[in-house]
């Protein structure tokens, strides 16, 4: 079953959002959720699975929201004003990102604290 509300598609389990989330949007959905643009500063996602932006996420992201320790965020531009797993938070350091920062990156806890790597496709 597929349900469309303007730019964003319903799938069972996960939401396709195909716009920029701008300054003051927030998303809420129970699942996962794949976002075909940017996540603007001022903007929110909370999901209670993983988050994939096919953009530069530069606002504010809460994967696992219900507790999924396992969740995950990836972004082609990962530069967060704020990300969550779970019940961890990080927020980026001062100052400008590193030279390789523009890259897609994943974000995830690694015991209880928010790790960041390079994305890396599984063979």
């Amino acid at each position: 079953m597929v349900r469309t509300e303007e730019s964003i598609i319903l799938i069972p389990d996960t939401a396709l959002v195909q716009r920029t989330l701008r300054s003051g949007q927030r998303l809420k959905f129970n699942g996962n959720v794949l976002v075909l643009g940017d996540v603007n500063p001022g903007a929110e996602i909370i999901a209670t699975g993983h988050v994939v932006i096919m953009g530069a996420l530069r606002g504010v992201v809460h994967a696992g929201a219900e507790g999924d320790k396992t969740a995950t965020v990836t972004a082609l531009t990962l530069l967060p004003t704020q990300i969550r797993i779970a019940s961890c938070i990080t927020r980026p350091p001062d100052g400008l990102p590193a030279p390789d920062a523009y890259c897609p990156e994943v974000a995830r806890l690694k015991g209880d604290e928010v790790v960041i790597e390079k994305y890396v496709v599984s063979k």
